[in-house]
């Protein structure tokens, strides 16, 4: 059977056809030894086919495709080009050997060319690798040197390239600072304390925050300054004034001993600096809380944004904790003391990590076994949505915690809780409608958009943008249509006036007539009004002469 060998270059495919060998018996150390000489190897593998990459972007989607295990196109035209042709019902004649097993077995379902990948076959694809530039003859001395360089900095930038709201190094790395940043201030504080007590002993029964107590050290410095001038300010430190009487007849009955001034400063300095330590602490804490709402939110929004990082930072990322089943989870942080248990044939742990969340501390000691286990389901999916999906919402986690409310409800009190279907049917709608409103917004915004645009640049073909700033020709034409509408009222009045005098009753209804006439017709038969209106005037004239 002969066999094939594919070797995936950094300048392109190649197909070398290794003939007359028996694999029966063959000793892989033979094989090694062999490889090395250059004119034992080329009398047992040629070239049989070679196919350059056109671009550097070509190969570096090649070699992201087969370090995956994918097959693409254009190796799958490579190989039924120069491969024999497979014919159905019939067992093939050759075998393709390949270093990646995963791509061989990709290769066989696709294209049916069976595929092997064995210590022979690497073997073979060492002694490949090694004198492939003798080979290929058009190579220059230093070109597949440069090839495999320039691919290999373009495969790492591409591993290395992450999505900036999707990265989770960033909160393994802030978690893990935070938690030496609790060591380092509460370790400087004490040392805050056992330093300033020399001085005033008494301030630390009355004051138990770290921060406060650094600070009140900073602001007090000699104790013996301490006076009734110095209240408001103590109380705007503590927040309370009866305390801050309390620090003031202290230091007046101090026990302590004086310090230099030297020394003074040098407590000052470090009071600052734990202060300083411990603000940067408060700042870590919300850059952390956003990150993890912007990563995880489900997560975050379920089990917390502390605990919830932890949980990220032991897996490794938030891909890992996504594989991780729930039982791998409910356990997480406890590895010693599964293992110890497992060595001694002792009762396993029931949480690790989860056991900082408040459900479990909320859950009577019966129930923390349960409580953990259900909790560890619970993270499990939220991580999974978190990593998988591609709109990030705090619906599902919302849900999930409603659901562990209702599960602590039930052992306490009996309360039967929801289905889990029905909960995650309640998510699906609330993140749809979410959708819907804020397409329905985008569509608003656009045709708004859109139509004052229209206006605008109606506005500027017909030249009436900044005219009437200019020119007074508006001012000009609202004044003429007033003056027109106070002339036909005029002459309805005149009108009512004379229909009243001459015909009574039966004439209003009929001037009434017309008024509903003019009003629907409009500016129109406003002419024919006033020429009416002007005959019956010269009517009423000849018959006041007359008379």
């Amino acid at each position: 059977m002969a066999v094939y060998l594919l070797y995936e270059a950094a300048s392109g495919y190649s197909l070398f056809l290794a003939h007359g060998l028996d694999q029966i018996g063959q000793n892989t150390e033979a094989v090694r030894s062999s490889v090395s000489d250059l004119n034992r190897f080329g009398k047992v593998v040629q070239l049989a086919a070679f196919h350059p990459f056109e671009q550097a972007l070509d190969a570096l989607n090649q070699c992201n495709s087969v370090s995956e295990g994918i097959m693409t196109d254009e190796l799958r035209n490579f190989l039924e080009l120069n491969l024999p042709k497979v014919k159905e019902g019939k067992k093939p004649k050759f075998s393709l050997g390949v270093y990646e097993p995963k791509l061989g077995s990709h290769i066989f379902e696709v294209t049916k060319i069976p595929c092997q990948s064995n210590e022979f076959v690497l073997e073979l694809l060492r002694g490949v690798r090694l004198h492939f530039d003798r080979f290929i003859k058009d190579l220059k001395p230093g070109d597949l040197e440069k090839a495999q360089l320039g691919l290999s900095h373009s495969y790492s930038r591409s591993k290395v390239k992450f999505n900036v709201n999707r990265v989770d190094n960033m909160v393994i790395q802030a978690i893990f600072l935070l938690d030496t940043l609790d060591k380092d201030v509460n370790s400087f504080s004490m040392r805050v304390r056992e330093w300033y007590s020399w001085h005033f002993p008494e301030l630390v029964k009355i004051v138990n925050d770290n921060y406060l107590y650094a600070k009140l050290a900073k602001t007090i410095r000699d104790k013996s300054t301490l006076s009734e001038d110095n209240l408001e300010e103590l109380t705007d430190i503590v927040g309370d004034e009866d305390k801050a009487k309390e620090i003031i007849e202290a230091a007046k009955a101090s026990m302590g001993q004086d310090l230099s001034d030297v020394d003074l400063l040098n407590v000052q300095q470090f009071a600052q600096k734990v202060m300083n330590l411990s603000e940067y602490r408060k700042k870590l804490y919300d850059y952390l809380v956003t990150k993890m709402n912007d990563i995880a939110p489900n997560l975050a929004s379920l089990i917390g944004e502390v605990v919830g990082a932890r949980l990220i930072s032991h897996a490794g990322s938030l891909t890992n904790l996504a594989k991780c089943p729930s039982s791998t989870l409910q356990i997480l942080g406890a590895e010693k003391a599964l293992f110890r248990a497992l060595k001694t044939k002792g009762n396993t742990p029931k949480y690790g990590l989860i056991f900082h969340s408040s459900f479990i501390g909320r859950a009577s000691a019966r129930n923390k076994g349960r409580m953990a286990r259900y909790l560890a389901n619970k993270c499990s999916i939220a991580s999974r949505i978190d990593c998988f999906s591609d709109n990030s919402t705090t619906a599902f986690g919302e849900k999930l915690r409603e659901q562990v409310e209702e599960r602590l409800d039930f052992y306490d009190k009996g309360v039967a809780p929801r289905k889990n279907i029905d909960v995650m049917k309640s998510a699906m709608e609330s993140t749809q409608s979410k959708d819907t409103e804020m397409e329905t917004e985008e569509v608003t915004i656009e045709t708004s958009e859109k139509k004052s645009k229209k206006s605008k640049s109606a506005a500027t073909e017909n030249g009436d943008v900044d005219e009437p700033a200019t020119n007074g020709d508006a001012t000009e034409g609202k004044s003429e249509k007033k003056k027109k509408k106070k002339d036909k009222r005029k002459l309805d009045k005149e009108d009512e006036e004379m229909v009243d005098a001459n015909n009574g009753h039966a004439e209003e209804d009929g001037a009434s007539k017309k008024k509903k006439k003019k009003s629907k017709h409009g500016e129109a038969d406003g002419a024919d009004l006033a020429s009416d209106v002007k005959k019956k005037k010269k009517k009423k004239s000849k018959s006041e002469d007359s008379e």
